[in-house]
């Protein structure tokens, strides 16, 4: 029973985290369907545009896609345990993929092989810190509690702080 509860607790994170990804990747933190018609534009040369800002290249995107699909490495770990590592990896690169054509279909963002890239990487990385974990506790069911203890707290703080923002970001618009 112990375990069905754990479960239940893990799959609800994952979907507000799914949740969270779309907001922040595919909706760039705005209200859905606002920002339509922007901006549509495909990148295919991996690494070939990075966003310059004053003159100097600027890593943060490409960190930050990295950093955003870290999480979902870890759903994987616990929720896809008896999937194959190379299944896992389609998983990531199809939700980046759906995320950066859902930019493309709305118009709302530029589609970039460099993000499939990296959000890919962030996956990956996620499912090692998983397995790191999950040696470290020698035991699923208590690494399991870990992460969703953790996630319990990130998943509040990120939430907050993302509305925050939006509000914030209103009042400044609106002065």
């Amino acid at each position: 029973m112990e375990k069905h509860k754990i479960n239940k607790l893990t799959y609800s994170l994952f979907i507000i985290y799914l949740i969270t990804l779309i907001w922040i990747i595919v909706f760039k933190l705005n209200v859905p369907f606002t920002h339509i018609g922007n901006l549509r534009t495909i990148n295919l040369i991996p690494f070939s545009e990075p966003l310059k800002l004053n003159g100097k290249i600027s890593y943060n995107e490409m960190i930050m896609n990295v950093v955003v699909f870290v999480p979902l490495g870890i759903y994987t770990g616990i929720l896809f345990e008896k999937w194959k590592t190379i299944n896992k990896l389609f998983l990531f690169f199809l939700i980046s993929f759906t995320c950066e054509l859902l930019q493309y279909i709305f118009s709302i963002g530029a589609s970039d092989i460099t993000d499939l890239i990296n959000n890919t990487l962030g996956g990956l990385i996620g499912l090692i810190i998983y397995k790191v974990i999950e040696r470290a506790f020698k035991n699923k069911l208590k690494a399991q509690k870990f992460i969703n203890l953790i996630a319990k707290v990130g998943t509040t703080i990120i939430i907050l702080l993302l509305l925050f923002l939006r509000i914030n970001n209103r009042l400044i618009f609106r002065i």
